[in-house]
């Protein structure tokens, strides 16, 4: 897919949202379109695809199609994505994917597999003690991971770095970090909704 037809389909989906059709919280993503585009070109036709609860763009990258995924956030799931089909999953939870996807990779070890776990989270959530010990743990045991942190500086409204009075985070083994700012706010589309 290209950064265009990602944008679209978010937009049409804050179009659905503002209109009151999706009768749950969605959390859109923008601005890191080519960021994606870029890290998809080193996932395998078997990788498993771990995140947050902002997924619409990885599965799309994935390969899930758009009238699936769209469905799928009509029906209330745009923040806990699980296309097990598509290896695609995810969590609402800050930081709850991560022993999940730690588990899937001590599993493609274990059976001696070539697949790889490709997982995401925001800035904030890297520097979280869960973060750290499932970094940790996967880089002791060479686990077949990839952790990739998007990092727009915030936590909901609060910024990242003023919390923890850094001015950059830590170098982390097996650890992709690209930086983006998206149009989006943390969670909706712009208008006050009421379920």
């Amino acid at each position: 897919m290209t950064p265009e037809e990602l944008a679209a389909f978010e937009e049409d989906i804050a179009s659905e949202y503002n209109a009151g059709r999706i009768k749950a919280p969605v959390h859109l993503e923008s601005g890191n379109e080519d960021q994606l585009i870029e890290v998809f070109k080193s996932v395998g036709p078997n990788d498993w695809i771990a995140c947050s609860w902002r997924s619409h763009l990885k599965a799309l990258l994935r390969g899930v199609p758009p009238d699936v995924l769209k469905a799928e956030i009509m029906a209330g799931r745009s923040i806990s994505i699980c296309l097990p089909q598509y290896r695609v999953i995810s969590s609402a939870m800050v930081g709850g994917i991560l022993p999940i996807a730690l588990g899937i990779a001590f599993a493609i070890k274990r059976a001696g597999s070539q697949e790889r776990v490709h997982c995401w989270m925001g800035d904030m959530t890297s520097l979280t003690g869960i973060a750290q010990e499932c970094m940790m743990y996967a880089a002791q045991w060479e686990l077949p991971i990839r952790w990739l942190i998007e990092d727009n500086h915030k936590s909901v409204c609060t910024d990242t770095y003023a919390v923890w009075n850094i001015s950059e985070t830590p170098k982390l083994p097996n650890v992709t970090r690209y930086s983006y700012e998206s149009k989006w706010p943390h969670a909706g589309a712009g208008k006050r909704i009421q379920f």
